[in-house]
């Protein structure tokens, strides 16, 4: 029986694949939860096999709990899914000891599927974003995107600038002080070498690495 923990911070989203599974032969959802520290938790209470890991969520998000899960319990397999099939992401997902990744507009019967490669150790990428990182080798390379020298909180803060997101937002969204995310927007600019949220959105469209809305 495969034990599979479902983090995501959208109701009806965990909802959705929890239904999914649910009557899968040979798979258990043991436990659903809504942010990346919960994910943490939950994981080393569970010892599940497979952790289903939102990528953006308050907190230090899908990322940071990657890493952190994969440094406590390295034989957990997790697949992230995210709503953007972006280039970017896939990549630091997968250097964090993720073994898959999906956008959420995949189908059940791909979702199973990729369960199942993960689960006997295998990687496991939806065609589509498979086929963006094949054409984006210099991403993976450093060669390419600038936004690749971003850490992984000023990579969710840029993401989030570039979603539109006052400073409070962000910093409510995070859960720290609006001061900070302004200290993370003064570093995000001067690594990047830009004055301006508008600059970073036209890097974002240029590169194709964070994805709008």
């Amino acid at each position: 029986m495969l034990k599979v923990l479902i983090v995501d911070d959208h109701d009806v989203v965990s909802y959705g694949i929890s239904r999914v599974l649910q009557d899968v032969e040979g798979v258990e959802v043991v436990g659903v939860v809504h942010c990346g520290e919960e994910a943490i938790l939950q994981s080393k209470k569970l010892q599940p096999d497979i952790v289903l890991m939102d990528v953006h969520m308050p907190g230090i998000g899908g990322l940071g709990a990657t890493k952190e899960i994969k440094r406590l319990l390295p034989r957990i397999k997790i697949i992230a899914l995210s709503a953007l099939d972006d280039n970017l992401y896939p990549v630091k997902l997968l250097e964090a000891g993720a073994s898959g990744y999906l956008t959420k507009g995949t189908t059940a019967s791909e979702l199973l599927e990729a369960i199942q490669v993960v689960s006997k150790g295998e990687h496991y990428i939806s065609k589509s974003i498979a086929q963006k990182m094949a054409l984006s080798k210099f991403i993976i390379d450093g060669d390419g995107s600038p936004l690749g020298q971003l850490s992984d909180r000023e990579l969710q803060v840029a993401q989030m600038i570039v979603d539109c997101k006052k400073s409070t937002e962000i910093a409510e969204h995070l859960n720290v002080s609006p001061k900070t995310v302004s200290t993370y927007r003064t570093r995000i600019f001067s690594k990047l070498n830009i004055d301006s949220d508008v600059e970073l959105i036209r890097l974002a469209v240029r590169y194709n690495v964070l994805g709008m809305g």
